[in-house]
């Protein structure tokens, strides 16, 4: 069994090849892949070769980690049904490659336990389950600990921004401030405000949370903060941080890490979509045949206007 995939072969140098599939193991499913979303934090660092030092990390590889199909086959001790909708934030199913994250292709081969299965009536948005599960993550701690303040301040309106912005609306807190810089970004607010942060003379956040990636950003963002207040960096960094130790001190200032989801993150925004308190409409912005995916790369890391941008497999079905 063979599947056609996305490889990065070196540092924005792309390929489609065909690879070869294991066969089915216990508990495991064989998916046809659908949608696969293109990542701008993570994967574009995979990408032009500036990912620090990673587990799996290496060339040539399979990325990919945001990723919608439906079960073909069933091994013994699976429990999912053909035909079912499933999401997969990744696999580990070709040899010769990297697998990092491993879900850019047409078919996989994944334990079951590593999928969710999902409604059919997402459709291409349901590539989005991991970035609102990130997001979820920066304030909830994974179910690990007690859940975190709040946003009263985001950094960025990208897609990571928006959800953020959108979940802590849904959660009946009050709405944050948005900042962006890039005008054409500015809109799509749903019930919050976005400003350019020459805008905004706010110096009382409480809570301000960094998905902008930035690392240049913290000494700005501390200064905007209240006595006590706490900057989450829940972007991923590719430049070492640091700050100004007095502007820090003066506020006695708190600066927390967000690192990437957990299952529990998964399970809550999926519950969340499916009692429409969550909407993902509006953030897939651009989509490609799989065919065209170097295309969709250039597009996805070089296009203010993109979003998200989703590879569609559904040819190879």
């Amino acid at each position: 069994m063979k599947s056609l995939a996305v490889v990065f072969d070196n540092p924005k140098h792309l390929s489609l090849q065909t690879l070869a599939l294991p066969a089915l193991q216990e508990g495991q499913v064989e998916v046809a892949v659908q949608y696969s979303g293109i990542s701008t934090g993570t994967e574009r660092m995979l990408w032009d070769g500036s990912m620090p030092a990673f587990p799996g990390m290496g060339y040539p590889l399979v990325p990919g980690y945001e990723t919608v199909g439906k079960v073909t086959k069933t091994a013994p001790g699976a429990h999912l049904k053909e035909g079912q909708t499933v999401f997969v934030p990744g696999a580990h199913c070709f040899t010769g490659v990297k697998s990092l994250f491993g879900g850019a292709a047409a078919k996989l081969v994944v334990a079951e336990p590593k999928i969710l299965p999902i409604r059919d009536a997402l459709g291409a948005e349901a590539v989005l389950l991991a970035l609102a599960a990130t997001a979820y993550h920066a304030v909830s701690g994974g179910g690990q600990q007690a859940p975190h303040p709040p946003p009263d301040l985001i950094i960025g309106h990208g897609v990571m921004g928006r959800l953020l912005a959108r979940l802590t609306v849904a959660a009946g807190f009050p709405p944050p401030t948005v900042w962006e810089t890039q005008a054409g970004r500015s809109t799509g607010a749903e019930g919050y405000p976005v400003v350019h942060p020459n805008d905004d003379d706010r110096k009382d956040y409480q809570a301000i949370y960094d998905v902008s990636g930035d690392a240049t950003l913290l000494d700005q963002l501390i200064q905007r903060l209240r006595p006590g207040g706490e900057v989450v960096l829940a972007g991923f960094y590719k430049q070492n941080l640091a700050f100004a130790y007095t502007p820090a001190f003066m506020r006695e200032a708190r600066i927390r890490i967000a690192a990437e989801w957990k299952r529990p993150d998964l399970l809550a925004v999926n519950e969340l979509i499916n009692r429409g308190q969550l909407s993902l409409a509006g953030l897939v912005t651009h989509q490609q045949r799989s065919e065209n995916a170097a295309d969709a790369y250039e597009t996805a890391f070089g296009d203010v206007d993109c979003l998200k941008m989703v590879l569609d497999w559904s040819a190879h079905a």
